[in-house]
């Protein structure tokens, strides 16, 4: 089942994707759903409606994140060995655990606006992990049951406010817009390989990265549990797993780095694709 949610910001409402790409509105379904949004029962009440009987969305409409907005926007960082080496970075020992602002948090065709004076301001796909149910110091064999399923997210990111600027990463990552997510959340029974999916960036039509999952250092199925031993997961929480080579930071010679008026798109198999125009900040 692909989800996502429609409307103004902040005003989203659920939809879901039907087999010939068109979006049905959720609201008769969810009338006779109970539960909790994103946990097990949730979604397999959800799973019993027939996407074709269910109505049309019939104008269009902006498509926004794929969630409500999370409680916990957790990166991981140099999670591939082709990127740590591309930035300079050592393979970490255990994983590199960081937070996005929930002001970064916005839709995946909404324009992401360049920081006034920002000069590296660089892209990153990346699998996305949604969180169904709480989950607190589990083991990694309990995982998949605390996993609703898996989103598209671009963890931007200003490379001068991140390692020049002093402090924590932070700076770099949590500017407005600089956390696309969706558009699609797309249930765990969809995925059966989460460490197996292809991942790509284009910046103007060029293919800027082009990875797999396989390549991860540290697995779905490890980092959720990794990350549950220092923070508490909620129902809704975004893990975005880390991102492969070909950042604009390791482009070579020189890298290479995002102005207004690009277009940016970005996308993981099976979980669909990211547009959006850079702006000025």
């Amino acid at each position: 089942m692909k989800l996502l949610r429609y409307g103004e910001s902040g005003m989203e409402k659920w939809g879901v994707l039907d087999a010939q790409g068109q979006i049905r509105t959720l609201d008769d379904a969810l009338a006779h759903v109970n539960g909790d949004p994103l946990s097990p029962d949730w979604l397999s009440q959800l799973q019993a409606h027939d996407p074709e009987k269910l109505p049309l969305l019939k104008a269009e409409r902006r498509i926004g994140p794929c969630i409500p907005r999370p409680l916990n926007f957790i990166c991981i960082g140099l999670n591939y060995a082709d990127h740590a080496a591309e930035t300079g970075g050592k393979i970490p020992r255990e994983p590199i655990i960081f937070m996005k602002s929930l002001s970064a948090f916005c839709g995946p065709y909404d324009d992401i606006p360049i920081p006034p004076g920002s000069v590296k301001t660089d892209w990153e796909v990346e699998l996305g992990v949604v969180i169904g149910t709480k989950a607190r110091r589990i083991n990694e064999e309990q995982t998949m049951e605390h996993i609703a399923g898996y989103c598209v997210v671009n963890d931007v990111s200003e490379r001068s406010y991140q390692t020049e600027r002093g402090g924590q990463w932070t700076k770099g990552k949590g500017c407005d817009n600089f956390g696309p997510v969706g558009p699609y959340l797309v249930t765990k029974d969809e995925v059966p390989e989460p460490q197996n999916l292809h991942l790509w960036t284009e910046v103007d039509g060029v293919r800027r990265q082009d990875g797999t999952t396989a390549n991860m250092i540290f697995g779905v199925k490890f980092l959720v549990a990794y990350v549950s031993q220092f923070i508490t997961l909620h129902p809704g929480d975004i893990i975005a797993t880390g991102t492969p080579a070909g950042v604009g930071m390791g482009m070579k010679p020189e890298p290479v780095y995002l102005r207004p008026g690009q277009e940016l798109r970005m996308g993981v198999q099976g979980l669909g694709e990211q547009r959006a125009m850079m702006v000025g900040g």
